[in-house]
């Protein structure tokens, strides 16, 4: 940690907390729909909501990231959701929450969420060396994981049971502490040059044109986009196949909670590992290789529902899951250049996961016309076709590491 400084200690402190948050109100909220429905439809809208922000907003956090201080952006980021799950876990006390109250939280807390990460991914390269991208890529990464699904995870399970409201007040302590954890952070995170005048549509534009112009990245983005529309299907209505008395897996909440601790674990590996596979098989080769394992291990809850089995396999999931993710994030901070980072981050973005809520809700209302079944192959089919896809595009560059920076020429031909 030394190695990477003092402004990356304060930022992946930061970015612990606030993924502790996200992972008790990610597993928290479901859960707690699933107390008030059991409509697959109306639980699906739990993860709709949490990715709608993506679709909509996605573009214009990235050109406010590449035009103001990107650590500034974060901290009002934190701070707003945390005063708004404060509310909400207000009105919890009093009684008050109900379903749409719950998904107006996650919706707007997901908006938030899409200013603070943008800005995350783009601030970190100007925290640590070129050099130490990698490795930096893989502490954040775990401290996501460790955040997310090997603490918060189960915590949610509890709360859920035990008091329902600080399954919003819990995120909204973490939130708070890790916006003025931020404040440790030296320096100035905005760009160099002049403030930049030009209409915000022409930065989001110019933005657009990069990454259709860019072969691998766009290849990426676009299997990204399929890959996080099946899984959104599927972890949408995957809590009802697991959790309850009806359900083929039988969990209770807090065994739904350590499933995801057992992704967690597996992912801090994964996390830790992604560099050293990417060394001896290259970089595209072991990030197509983590995404069809991923596709592949979605099977096994469906023809073996057992506890048993889903526990390993979550592991599995993590491993592949967070060696992938490191892989690509680390990719596209050095495959764009810093003056486009923030913009191009955030189209990738919203091609990669501007598709989440439509995979939500598709995910609800084939579960409710043909069965959780039907649902779960489906999406799992989808996830295969696009992994067939990017192997067949990008063929050519299965070997060696995604290096290669674009030029200025690369840039206006882009355009």
């Amino acid at each position: 940690m030394a190695r990477l400084g003092r402004s990356f200690a304060f930022l992946w402190s930061s970015t612990g907390l606030s993924n502790l948050a996200d992972g008790v109100l990610k597993i928290g909220a479901p859960l707690l729909a699933v107390t008030m429905t059991r409509s697959p439809t109306l639980v699906s809208l739990a993860g709709a909501a949490a990715t709608l922000p993506w679709l909509v907003l996605a573009l214009h956090a990235g050109a406010v990231a590449d035009r103001a201080d990107r650590r500034r952006v974060m901290v009002w980021a934190n701070l707003v959701r945390a005063a708004l799950l404060a509310a909400v876990a207000a009105l919890a006390v009093l009684g008050l929450l109900n379903l749409w109250l719950l998904l107006a939280a996650v919706l707007l807390a997901g908006v938030c969420e899409v200013f603070a990460d943008l800005s995350a991914q783009s601030v970190l390269p100007m925290t640590v060396p070129g050099g130490e991208l990698t490795r930096a890529n893989g502490r954040v990464s775990t401290a996501q994981m460790i955040g997310n699904d090997f603490v918060g995870a189960p915590v949610a399970g509890l709360l859920v049971v035990a008091l329902p409201a600080a399954v919003f007040g819990a995120p909204a302590v973490l939130y708070g502490a890790a916006g003025l954890l931020l404040l440790g952070m030296r320096g100035s995170y905005r760009l160099p040059g002049p403030p930049e005048r030009r209409p915000m549509r022409a930065d989001i534009a110019e933005a657009l044109r990069y990454l259709w112009g860019h072969r691998i990245l766009r290849s990426l983005a676009i299997t990204a986009g399929l890959l996080n529309l099946a899984n959104a299907g599927y972890f949408a209505v995957f809590v009802l196949w697991a959790v309850g008395d009806g359900s083929r897996i039988g969990l209770e909440p807090g065994e739904y909670g350590l499933m995801t601790t057992a992704f967690a674990a597996g992912a801090i590996f994964g996390s830790l590992l992604a560099g050293r596979a990417a060394a001896v098989f290259g970089d595209l080769r072991t990030l197509v290789g983590n995404w069809l394992t991923t596709s592949v291990l979605l099977l096994v809850p469906v023809l073996v529902p057992s506890p048993w089995t889903l526990y390993p396999t979550a592991v599995l999931w993590g491993v592949v899951g967070a060696a992938g993710n490191v892989l690509v994030i680390s990719a596209r901070q050095r495959l764009i250049p810093a003056a486009l980072l923030g913009r191009v981050n955030s189209a990738y973005r919203l091609v990669g996961m501007g598709g989440m809520p439509l995979g939500a809700v598709l995910g609800g209302v084939v579960a409710e016309l043909a069965g959780l079944t039907a649902a779960l192959v489906g999406a799992t089919g989808v996830c295969l076709v696009a992994v067939g896809l990017v192997w067949r595009a990008l063929s050519d560059q299965f070997s060696g590491p995604l290096t290669s920076e674009p030029t200025l020429s690369d840039i206006s031909r882009s355009r």
